[in-house]
């Protein structure tokens, strides 16, 4: 199964890490949400769990979020000692927690193989196996949130999400298709076998971790100042 058109809202690459930024805090550090403009930053930056890396400047996260208001995907929290944000994919999109995650993990490292999709996803919402995640995808390919470059079924078939601008999403689709077997989309990562992915996996998982309670405890911290 195959995505076709993409989705209406279309997203450049720093909007696409915000939104990812959001849905990911909110899921993995709570007491951190909504974040402000000084974590949104450190998150997008952040150089565990993110394709491609990026350095970001404040202006250019306050240009996006501005954009974002009014795409109606991101809301401004007045009140407290700073500007907050949040994302609204749930009131915007009507989605649950599994196809959030699964949007936000392919928001935030782009086309990937369905493994790795389930194993970063579950972070934020368990998935329990690649069954599970094929039927939050299939919602997902129908509504143009999600598009599959081949088959789900083949082996190492990659997916990723339907926000990019229709040019740069024909670009993927003609790269994938050119490579055959499996797409070389982004800065994939190389493969040497299933248990040695899953390492890979896993140890990326618990670099986000460490992150997301760094996150934590820097907001405790600048509470108690």
């Amino acid at each position: 199964m195959e995505g076709g058109a993409p989705a209406a809202i279309t997203l450049g690459l720093v909007e696409r890490r915000i939104l990812g930024v959001l849905v990911e805090k909110a899921r993995t550090v709570p007491d951190t949400y909504p974040l402000s403009l000084n974590a949104l930053v450190a998150g997008c930056n952040q150089k565990s769990n993110r394709d491609p890396l990026l350095d970001l400047q404040e202006i250019e996260i306050q240009d996006c979020l501005e954009v974002l208001i009014k795409k109606k995907l991101v809301s401004r929290v007045v009140g407290g000692r700073v500007e907050r944000w949040r994302h609204q994919l749930y009131e915007v999109f009507t989605l649950d927690k599994k196809e959030v995650a699964v949007i936000a993990e392919l928001l935030l490292r782009g086309p990937q193989t369905e493994g790795e999709l389930r194993l970063r996803a579950s972070r934020m919402e368990p998935i329990d196996d690649l069954d599970s995640l094929r039927q939050v995808l299939r919602v997902l390919i129908e509504r143009n949130l999600v598009v599959a470059f081949g088959p789900l079924e083949r082996r190492g078939a990659q997916v990723s999400h339907g926000f990019y601008p229709a040019d740069e999403l024909e670009s993927l689709r003609a790269r994938a298709g050119a490579s055959g077997a499996e797409p070389e989309l982004g800065r994939a990562e190389p493969r040497s076998g299933g248990a040695m992915d899953e390492l890979r996996l896993r140890l990326s998982n618990l670099e986000q971790q460490v992150a997301d309670l760094t996150g934590r405890l820097d907001a405790i911290t600048h509470r108690a100042v």
